[in-house]
């Protein structure tokens, strides 16, 4: 149903680019409009000329986080944001419009949110109050990509993964909340590709998966482990060797617990580590589909989050939002209904003639074969 991810949004936005470049170039510095010529074509972005509305209880990829009372959360659908009881229930709706806003996480003083949009007419960082009175662009550009933004403890960085293309490794770069061009955590070659940035309490440490190259056709496994950058030596280890990858990394607010993906034949669960021993088990298995095979342009789970208490993992799967307590006892599911309105651009319709008389005659043939005694001729035509 999401006819708003970034393939359908990168062609939309390309083709209306050619179109207004060939149909109406912008004249010269010091000249005025061409004679003879009309009105100016809008730029950039999509101007909103359909809606769409209905109410659900299901979506499919939702990236969440717990606020850090633990008394809300906040999850994207079909590219607007949403906060929500953490019981469940009605959802509010944060952001709306033609941008694509993803990949919401609370700041560690629940007063703001981190998220990825591309409302400037390119994918950005963004901050945002949750009040709505006040909305900062952290990042400036027109053609990097970002993926799974994240809060340092302190609430003075964050932490997310850019790639500077379509096709490049997205690699850790550290924003700071008050301005600047952010810098690199991660400076290892240019195959290595790093991904899901998560912290426990101690911000010396950043948590993450890699993978060498950004993506490949066939696919053999194991495709992402996951690893730890050290801030104060700038040194990164290896945690993982499994055969099915390591990804999504969560660690508990107590620093006692490490979540991750992995999967396990044809299916994709939850693994939770004790720091402590280094021993883990399944936690929740089996979830939904990782992104592995894929250029996992919105990381290879969707974003999920510890409750504060370190006692439970709140997640999206299957449609629905779920708490899953760490104690073994069964997960249990977060109601929710949210009354989406989606704001998108022009309907793309031609009328095309199609000639329904008796006789067609055919304009393109293809693969014609004469027969051994040269007297008929086999071909295709008209599909």
């Amino acid at each position: 149903m999401d006819f708003r991810t970034r393939t359908g949004r990168a062609l939309a936005a390309l083709s209306a680019l050619v179109l207004t470049l060939v149909v109406a170039p912008e004249p010269l510095a010091g000249q005025g409009p061409a004679a003879g010529a009309g009105p100016k074509k809008p730029d950039l972005p999509l101007t909103a000329a359909r809606k769409i509305s209905f109410t659900t209880s299901k979506a499919s990829w939702m990236s969440l986080d717990v606020s850090p009372d633990g008394q809300s959360i906040v999850f994207d659908l079909l590219g607007d944001l949403y906060t929500l009881p953490i019981g469940g229930g009605k959802a509010t709706r944060l952001t709306s419009g033609m941008p694509y806003d993803v990949q919401p996480r609370f700041s560690p003083d629940g007063k703001r949110i981190a998220f990825v949009s591309d409302r400037s007419g390119g994918e950005n960082l963004w901050l945002m109050s949750l009040d709505k009175k006040d909305t900062v662009q952290l990042t400036k550009g027109m053609s990097d990509l970002y993926v799974s933004p994240e809060w340092t403890p302190d609430g003075q960085y964050v932490v997310a993964s850019k790639s500077g293309s379509l096709f490049g490794a997205a690699k850790l770069w550290l924003y700071n909340v008050d301005g600047g061009t952010g810098i690199a955590l991660i400076s290892a070659p240019p195959p290595l590709k790093t991904l899901g940035a998560a912290f426990g309490p101690n911000a010396r440490y950043v948590y993450f998966s890699q993978r060498q190259g950004d993506w490949t056709y066939n696919a053999i496994f194991p495709q992402y482990q996951l690893a730890v950058y050290d801030r104060e030596t700038g040194t990164q280890t290896v945690l993982s060797g499994r055969h099915g990858s390591a990804f999504r990394p969560a660690l508990s607010p107590d620093g006692k617990w490490l979540v991750y993906g992995s999967r396990f034949e044809t299916k994709t669960g939850l693994r939770i580590r004790d720091l402590s021993t280094s021993t883990e088990e399944w936690l929740a298995f089996p979830i939904q589909r990782d992104e592995q095979e894929s250029r996992a342009p919105m990381d290879v789970l969707p974003g999920y989050a510890f409750t504060p208490d370190s006692k439970a993992i709140v997640i999206s799967y299957g449609g629905e939002i779920w708490r899953v307590p760490l104690d073994k006892s069964p997960p249990v599911r977060i109601p929710f209904t949210a009354d989406v309105e989606l704001d998108a651009g022009p309907q793309v319709k031609f009328a095309y003639k199609v000639d329904d008389a008796p006789t067609v005659t055919a304009k393109q043939i293809r693969d014609g074969v004469p027969s051994p005694d040269g007297r008929s001729l086999v071909f295709s035509a008209l599909g």
